[in-house]
């Protein structure tokens, strides 16, 4: 790979399959040699999985997004009398959800949605038994940490007991938003109205107990530092040598443009971008999966960033709502054909997936 010298000894650890330290993980952030650090990242995505990128085709289910966590890098909620608040019934949810179904390989439900301040547990619960009643056939991903949190206090229901009552109801698997940074510094500045970082991570070791996996997430480059970022990757590290739920990473880019801290928070850089998709493979030695989010980092940036460690490129995202609100200048959605000829175009083998990264089928 012909690291710098300053490089040597975290080069000579990956290849031998060493894990890296935290030190490690800040230095690499400091770091200005992107193409080694990109081919060290791709080394160990081959090593790993292989040529094979996954993608599905799904369809976002966003409930609400009347919300009252307020939190400051958000573009998506609302209070209830402002301009653009909206708040599904099943009728519209089932409505949704029929019009992506014209797709005959529609295989995947990701339904998401704000705090809303009026709506009960059960409100919640019943629509997304309603989606699993109507449409058996898909997969229902389903609510963050933070929503399943709200929901236990709510109800007054425990943790256990609301993942229960949602496993029954037909969901699969939870999304892995809310996790923003892991750090109570920066979630008291930020987002102070919603689950704490052990409140997330405590919905993540509760659903693997019960066999619902989850996904995890990092929404970087906003006001939180790199040793943040580094601690963030190590407690999801920890938390998988513990538990083995998590089936993928996904790197979130901070957008700025329509939420309160636009005014003085720039965009990341690609340089960024594709810096952090690389050090996260290397520093979550025990995810499989890291995925390249192409709503917020755009098309071509996902491209590369199959490269820099990613083998995942998420699917079709039929009605994706949220990352859009927040600026995303991604299309709403992509063709399967589309996705096929951009991993094509990076030399990858595209493997249609259903939510689990079960393989449908593979694309030659």
């Amino acid at each position: 790979m012909l690291a710098t010298k300053e490089y040597e000894d975290i080069e000579k650890k990956v290849l031998q399959g060493e894990r890296l330290s935290r030190e490690d993980g800040i230095r690499l952030f400091h770091c200005h040699d992107l193409a080694w650090l990109g081919a060290l990242a791709d080394h160990v995505r081959q090593e790993k999985c292989g040529d094979i990128v996954y993608y599905n085709v799904n369809c976002h289910v966003n409930l609400t997004n009347i919300c009252t966590s307020h939190c400051e890098f958000c573009a998506f909620g609302r209070d209830a009398g402002d301009k653009g608040a909206y708040a599904m019934t099943k009728e519209q949810a089932i409505g949704l959800v029929r019009e992506a179904l014209k797709d005959p390989d529609m295989g995947g439900l990701h339904v998401v949605s704000g705090l809303h301040p009026t709506w009960s547990f059960e409100q919640y619960l019943g629509i997304l038994q309603a989606l699993h009643e109507e449409f058996p056939q898909l997969y229902l991903k389903g609510f963050t940490g933070v929503e399943i949190t709200h929901f236990a206090k709510i109800s007054g229901l425990s943790v256990r007991e609301v993942l229960e009552k949602l496993k029954a109801a037909g969901l699969k698997a939870i999304a892995g938003g809310g996790a923003e940074i892991l750090s109570d510094r920066v979630r008291q500045e930020l987002c102070p109205n919603k689950a704490t970082a052990e409140e997330w991570l405590n919905v993540a070791r509760t659903a693997h107990q019960l066999g619902i996996p989850t996904n995890a997430s990092m929404l970087y480059g906003h006001i939180e530092t790199l040793e943040e970022r580094v601690d963030h990757l190590l407690k999801l590290r920890n938390l998988q040598d513990e538990t083995h739920g998590f089936q993928t990473f996904i790197c979130f880019p901070f957008l700025p443009k329509h939420t309160k801290l636009g005014q003085r928070i720039k965009q990341t850089s690609m340089w960024d971008d594709l810096r952090t998709m690389a050090i996260a493979r290397l520093m979550l030695d025990n995810f499989r999966n890291i995925k390249a989010y192409w709503v917020m980092l755009t098309v071509p940036v996902a491209q590369v960033a199959l490269g820099f460690g990613a083998n995942d490129i998420d699917g079709t995202i039929h009605k994706e709502n949220i990352m859009h609100d927040a600026g995303a200048e991604s299309p709403r959605g992509l063709s399967e054909d589309t996705i096929i000829r951009i991993i094509k175009e990076a030399g990858r083998v595209p493997a249609l997936c259903d939510c689990n990264f079960n393989i449908i089928r593979t694309i030659d």
